[in-house]
């Protein structure tokens, strides 16, 4: 049997299975709504700093996450502030 390789995202879910839990129909529509206010349709085109973008990415990374996705939600918390 061929063994699947996992990235680190899936991984994680891997882990955390036993910790999902079964909910209502609403409580699962109103997570959805969540999960749609958040969705990305715009587009974002930016100069900046070499060692802006440099450092932002080592900080993406020490959280595990994407240097877009990172700046993404840094922007968002701005925004909604």
């Amino acid at each position: 049997m061929r063994k699947i390789k996992l990235t680190k995202e899936e991984k994680a879910v891997e882990e955390h299975l036993e910790e999902y839990v079964d909910v209502s129909k609403s409580e699962f529509q109103e997570i959805a709504q969540a999960i749609n206010a958040r969705k990305k349709d715009a587009v974002l085109n930016i100069r900046i700093n070499h060692s802006d973008l440099k450092n932002l990415k080592q900080k993406a990374s020490k959280l595990g996450v994407k240097y877009q996705t990172f700046i993404s939600e840094v922007l968002h918390r701005l925004a909604q502030s």
